[in-house]
């Protein structure tokens, strides 16, 4: 019988260009043209986000920044900019590719049994731009990794993209004992920040940040302990009547999220049913779960902080308490939400800081357009000294 993969050497980035939340709050409340109703909008999105700092690629956002010809935002009047998508996808398609790259080599060189030479898949996930030759073949170049590592690319597909990348890694590994597979999320999510009086605009634009993951999926038997995840399981779930209420969509100046108030609700009323296909193929599990006991039955929770409200619903109604919440609650004041890459930001936090033992068990659930839910459910092994 195969060993079961693990995830380990999880490793982040963000950009240096740190954004205040007030600060990027008074920028967004003072724009030209925008009404007063708007500018109400701005300052509780912004207030009641959750969110302290976040960061960006973009070095002129920065109130230090001195630009002779800025693009995206003005410093001399404070005016936020608006580039064509074009403008926007040309710095994606530079910036993305550092990151990439040095998430991938940081994953690879922080695993004490894996050269390069090992990797045998690379699986890439973002939402924010497009280019080809891709973010994974740019990884096998600029690794020096084999020409024939399978390459894949998970594009556009939202917050949730990391979970079916680590699903596609682990069936990778399930079909051949050797695979070592690379799986990196880079997401620039304040390319496509902008001006809006509405709603759904203002309440994106308090949220979103960069940021980029890498870990490494294999079941090899590896000499050296290391903090790691096993792969328990997955499972999709669809709530079609949010289908209206979380997109994204591609105009003329960027990107475009559609993020209605709405979301909190719908999760809240679905996610019992969108978990609940985890935990019925283990007894212990499936009984807490019955009984509204999850939180009991499972240690930590990875929740993809879509926002505040969503984090709130969803320890309302899993029964969850404040320590659970705490990483990705930590994860959204730290840095925002970084889109698909968050959900790893969040599990190499319970790994090396909440105190994580082995044999704990992880639920991972991420949210994205559709309105879709996935989910993991991993087990902690061999983990840091909490």
């Amino acid at each position: 019988m195969s060993r079961p993969p693990v995830l380990r050497s999880l490793q982040t980035i963000v950009p240096d260009t740190v954004l205040v939340q007030e600060q990027v709050r008074d920028v967004f409340a003072q724009q030209p043209g925008l009404g007063r109703l708007a500018q109400r909008i701005v300052t509780t999105s912004f207030n009641v986000s959750g969110i302290d700092t976040r960061h960006t690629v973009i070095d002129e956002l920065s109130l230090d920044s001195d630009i002779a010809d800025p693009v995206f935002f003005d410093r001399g009047t404070g005016t936020l900019l608006a580039p064509g998508t074009r403008a926007r996808n040309d710095l994606y398609t530079r910036e993305a590719a550092k990151l990439f790259v040095e998430a991938a080599r940081r994953a690879i060189e922080a695993d004490p049994d894996l050269e390069p030479a090992d990797v045998t898949h690379v699986i890439t996930v973002s939402c924010t731009g497009f280019h080809a030759p891709g973010p994974e073949y740019e990884i096998v170049r600029a690794l020096g990794l084999s020409d024939a590592v399978q390459r894949f690319h998970l594009g556009f597909m939202g917050c949730y993209a990391s979970l079916p990348a680590l699903r596609a890694a682990s069936q990778f590994c399930a079909a051949d004992e050797n695979a070592v597979v690379l799986v990196v999320s880079v997401e620039l999510c304040t390319l496509h920040l902008r001006s809006s009086e509405n709603p759904d605009t203002i309440v994106a634009s308090s949220l979103f940040a960069d940021g980029a993951a890498a870990g490494i999926v294999t079941a090899r038997d590896l000499p050296s302990p290391s903090p790691a995840l096993r792969l328990d399981r997955f499972h999709t779930a669809i709530a079609p009547e949010g289908e209206k209420d979380m997109a994204w969509t591609i105009g003329d100046t960027g990107f475009e999220m559609i993020l209605s108030t709405s979301v909190p609700q719908i999760i809240g009323e679905t996610i019992i049913e969108a978990l609940r296909p985890l935990y019925v193929a283990e007894d212990d599990l499936a009984e807490a779960f019955g009984g509204g006991s999850a939180g009991e039955a499972v240690q930590h929770w990875a929740i993809h902080p879509g926002g505040r409200s969503i984090l709130d619903k969803v320890q309302e109604r899993l029964r969850l308490s404040d320590a659970q919440l705490h990483p990705a609650r930590e994860v959204l004041r730290e840095n925002g939400n970084m889109s698909s890459a968050t959900v790893l930001f969040i599990l190499k936090r319970i790994l090396e800081q909440e105190g994580a033992i082995d044999g704990d068990r992880v639920s991972a659930m991420a949210f994205g357009p559709g309105l879709t839910a996935e989910s993991a459910l991993m087990t902690v092994v061999a983990p840091t000294a909490p």
